[in-house]
């Protein structure tokens, strides 16, 4: 499982967000919820198994790479098959 750092202005932006979604009338209460969102989020995001938007890339890039030699792999394999005589059954002689 990877957990990844969760960018703190996200959570911010979010947490802010809910709390801009409270009715009028509780608005006083709006810095105090919106700090209490910020760490209900945090704490249920980090039980996510996520990882980060580089490290997804990174490994996009390493899937890609190893994907290009497995194919080369292929085709040299496949060459050298066409190259080698079939073996002929051992019995009938």
């Amino acid at each position: 499982m990877v957990i990844a750092m969760i960018d703190p202005k996200l959570l911010d932006d979010l947490a802010r967000r809910l709390a801009d979604a409270v009715p009028p009338g509780i608005r006083e209460i709006q810095q105090d919820m919106e700090k209490n969102l910020r760490s209900i989020l945090q704490v249920t995001l980090s039980k996510l198994d996520l990882v980060t938007r580089e490290e997804f890339d990174v490994q996009s890039r390493l899937l890609a790479r190893t994907r290009e030699k497995l194919d080369k792999l292929e085709s040299m394999i496949a060459a050298q098959e066409a190259q080698t005589p079939p073996n002929e059954p051992q019995g009938n002689k």
